[in-house]
């Protein structure tokens, strides 16, 4: 009977499973959208753009690109000393690899660009049979889609040299082996893509729009590239001897006086688009030079901004993610120090009068943060700056908030750590170990040990293309034009003008400078010394400042410290790494792919 009752049972259910079996499998899923649903809904469509804006990654992740270049030093290295000694190969990427957990460059290189690629070409196949209602909108979002990929494609070139152009979203059955095309190819779609950008975008946006791609952002891209493709790097390939195919790498011919005409122009046309300036450019005599320049990294909103991201205040699961003054502030403030500026970034900022600092110079030695260039003592904080007030533990050590990075000499030789050494009494397992910390982008308002500050991350602003278009004028030999406009920097730092007597090298090394110092920290220098082709000279053993004061026998302090000169982290430069290899699986996977040289 039980078996009778059990048959009937299984056999309404196979009857009920057979009957409703189509609908049963084709229930739509309630927690994500099909491709279908997708493509038929702008808000849908609007989200997927979001979406590819979201992978290009930040600056305020826990180790900087800075770290990897003549700017500064991780203290906890993880692995960025690979980058500073040359040591990567297409097997270990270290920090620009995908799989690395503490560091946000693993999102400028080949698998994430490609990935974000992909997404951009989708929408670029779908966009065109979209019904939109609002075709305002639609133009905007095609406009930058097209802005995305030609960031993505100009990431990969500056990092590679010429990669695979690929302008459709992959199906199954196509054939994903693609070689790599030239860098004159890349630099042409890359220009195509700005243009075509720039033809669809208004010149800037407002309100909930402000962070998303604008005229004046596709036209910026299109000038740093290029500047780019202008550049020694480009137009030099002998340092890849015995390279089969140099035409991956850059030019083998050509007129750059036409690359750096195209450069110019391109600067000039953001210039002419008369939307930006640059923040309090005209410092009046009550004016505080340092605030004002320091006020564009902490600022919402400057006049300087073409395109920008804000960085939330609060990530779960996502420790380091967007806390710069937690990353980066003094130990003896329960910060951790992170990137630390290296002595020869510090030792750039010019004197007050516009001479170099030379510690060779006595009156510069005996006082050596007195005087000099105002964008200094807003990006650094060194020996005796103020700062912020102390933790509440803390305090009673130093109720005035200065910064101590400096030692004190006990009678009989006894050394006591200042509050901000990495043998600190406060924190002794961060700490810098160059005598500096960084200042810029921290604001000193927020207790970082506690809170995430609100700061948006600058990826264009308007002195890159003041400097851009500098930097052709000088080498299409018009250095009347290039004055002008690195003044234009200048005086808006407190600097003095360039003279009219600097001239020829003289000029290219004072506009070099000039990027180095106003883009500190902005994920610049890491291309510039490879553009330029200095990196044989610049990525030299890190140094750092040591600062002794002697404690007299009644408790009392010297009144000036003495300082000395050493090195804290050896690097090397090997000709290699003017580009990253191509990882491994990547070669394996496409055998069409040729590797970067001498790797």
């Amino acid at each position: 009977m039980k078996n009778r009752y059990a048959i009937l049972i299984i056999s309404i259910f196979c009857l009920l499973i057979s009957g409703c079996k189509k609908d049963f499998l084709n229930v739509t899923p309630l927690d994500q959208y099909s491709e279908e649903g997708v493509w038929k809904d702008p808000a849908l469509i609007q989200s997927f753009v979001n979406n590819i804006y979201l992978g290009i990654p930040h600056g305020f992740s826990a180790l900087m690109l800075s770290s990897c270049a003549d700017e500064s030093m991780a203290v906890w290295d993880w692995e960025s000393s690979s980058v500073t000694k040359c040591l990567l190969t297409p097997s270990y990427l270290g920090i620009f690899d995908i799989g690395f957990w503490t560091s946000k460059m693993r999102y400028i290189t080949w698998n994430n660009s490609f990935k974000q690629i992909r997404a951009c070409n989708l929408f670029l196949d779908k966009i065109e049979g979209v019904k939109f209602d609002d075709q305002v909108l639609k133009d905007q979002l095609t406009g930058e889609v097209h802005f995305l990929r030609a960031y993505y494609y100009h990431q990969l070139t500056a990092l590679y040299g010429g990669v695979p152009i690929i302008k459709q979203a992959y199906k199954l059955d196509d054939d994903f082996l693609a070689p790599r095309n030239t860098y004159d190819e890349c630099i042409k779609f890359i220009v195509e893509e700005c243009d075509k950008s720039a033809t669809l975008l208004p010149a800037t946006l407002t309100g909930a729009n402000k962070g998303r791609a604008s005229k004046s952002a596709a036209l910026t891209l299109k000038s740093r590239t290029l500047l780019y493709a202008a550049s020694d790097l480009a137009n030099n390939t002998t340092w890849a001897t015995g390279f089969s195919k140099p035409e991956i790498l850059g030019y083998n011919g050509g007129d750059r006086n036409a690359r750096w005409l195209a450069a110019k122009n391109a600067a000039k046309a953001v210039i002419d688009l008369n939307v930006n300036s640059l923040y309090k450019s005209n410092p009046g005599p009550g004016d505080n030079i340092s605030t004002n320049y320091g006020e564009i990294f902490l600022l919402k909103e400057t006049s300087e901004d073409i395109f920008v991201r804000f960085i939330q205040a609060q990530y779960e699961n996502d420790w380091d993610n967007g806390n710069p003054g937690l990353f980066n502030g003094p130990n003896g403030w329960h910060n951790w120090g992170g990137n630390t500026p290296i002595g020869q970034l510090v030792d750039d900022y010019e004197m007050i009068d516009g001479t170099r600092f030379d510690w060779n110079n006595p009156v510069h030695k005996a006082d050596p943060y007195k005087n000099r260039d105002p964008r200094f003592y807003a990006s650094i904080l060194y020996e005796g700056a103020k700062w912020r007030q102390r933790p509440a533990d803390v305090k009673e050590l130093d109720p005035n908030g200065i910064v101590q990075v400096g030692f004190y000499e006990k009678p009989g030789n006894v050394i006591k750590p200042g509050l901000d050494t990495k043998k600190s009494p406060i924190e002794d397992w961060n700490g810098t170990s160059t005598g500096y910390y960084l200042r810029k982008f921290i604001d000193p308002t927020v207790d970082a040990q506690y809170f995430k500050q609100e700061v948006p991350w600058r990826f264009m602003r308007y002195a890159e293309v003041i400097l851009n278009y500098a930097e052709a004028c000088i080498a299409l030999g018009q250095e009347p034009e290039a004055r002008t406009y690195l003044n234009m920097i200048r005086k808006r730092a407190g600097m003095p003008d360039i003279p009219a007597t600097v001239t020829g090298q003289a000029l290219i090394d004072k506009c070099r400078n000039e990027r180095r110092i106003e883009l500190a920290y902005e994920e610049h220098r890491y291309f510039d010394v490879r553009r330029w082709m200095i990196a044989p000279q610049v990525y030299t053993d890190a140094k750092a400042v040591n600062i002794l004061y002697k404690l007299l026998p009644n408790n009392t302090t010297s009144a000036t410290p003495t300082y000395s000169l050493s090195t804290v982290q050896q690097r090397a430069w090997k000709n290699s790494h003017y580009y990253l290899p191509i990882k491994l699986d990547e070669m394996n996977k496409n055998n069409k792919l040729i590797q970067n040289p001498l790797y």
